[in-house]
């Protein structure tokens, strides 16, 4: 009997030691692992689609793409071909030609783990290269005397520019968001200005494939897409974890004042 009391007694003294010798972490931290799917989406604007099948005067497809950095930053950039035909008050015109953007996006949106949705901005330095045939055109006549309902006809033998070229910069801002997995539907608003604008002597470019309609006296130009992008995934990444901050060093308790109690 003394010797088992004994046995017990050694046992509980060992594990109070070590019971010691271990320190609970009252703050532990986070060691699960969180991975980002990195890869490249490719897809298209609905909104040239749907205006290329609605309108006889208008054909046109642009292709989307980025691929992504990091959390934040990706390289991205849009390329088509537009063919718009316009009625103004006294011509037509027909502007056919092809573009394409280069540039970067940066995701400002947090999302939640497992979410890939983003409000980004961005930029793009974008080429286009097209052609103009001016299909008719009236005189423009300040008296009218004879014709007062119309404009005296000038020509409606078709006059082709070509050789015509253009560059600019795009400020966006858009959004992305996950319809299904890796099924992005999104939008964005583009202002521009034009850099570069080479055009005839006898007719100026008052439309260019990808920057939009060209105004009087202005470089300036606005313009918009709607995509549905599909992303390829290549493959998973750690995310960054935030630097934590230190924590404040706190200043050496102040004692408490003794009490002398009333006084006599």
């Amino acid at each position: 009997m003394l010797r088992y009391f004994t046995s017990l007694s050694l046992l509980m003294f060992l594990f109070t030691g070590w019971a010691q010798e271990e320190t609970i972490d009252l703050q532990p931290k986070d060691t699960v692992v969180h991975k980002q799917t990195y890869g490249l989406r490719v897809g298209v604007d609905l909104s040239r689609i749907i205006l290329t099948q609605t309108s006889d005067d208008y054909k046109g497809l642009e292709i989307v793409a980025d691929y992504r950095l990091n959390q934040k930053l990706y390289i991205a950039g849009e390329m088509g071909t537009e063919d718009k035909t316009s009625q103004e008050d006294l011509y037509n015109f027909t502007t056919s030609g092809s573009y394409i953007k280069l540039g970067i996006d940066y995701n400002t949106y947090e999302n939640w783990y497992g979410m890939n949705n983003s409000i980004f901005i961005g930029g793009r330095f974008a080429l286009s290269s097209f052609s103009q045939t001016l299909n008719n055109f009236d005189y423009y006549d300040t008296s009218r005397y004879w014709n007062t309902d119309a404009f005296p006809n000038g020509s409606s033998e078709a006059q082709e520019f070509d050789g015509l070229n253009a560059s600019w910069l795009e400020f966006i801002f858009g959004l992305k968001a996950e319809l299904f997995t890796n099924l992005y539907l999104g939008g964005s608003l583009r202002i521009a200005f034009l850099t570069n604008n080479k055009e005839s002597e006898d007719f100026p470019n008052l439309f260019i494939p990808g920057f939009n309609k060209v105004t009087d006296d202005s470089k300036f130009g606005i313009g918009y897409n709607y995509s549905i992008t599909y992303m390829i995934p290549l493959y998973k990444k750690a995310n960054k974890r935030k630097k934590e901050k230190p924590e404040m060093e706190q200043g050496p308790e102040r004692p408490e004042k003794p009490n002398d109690g009333p006084r006599n």
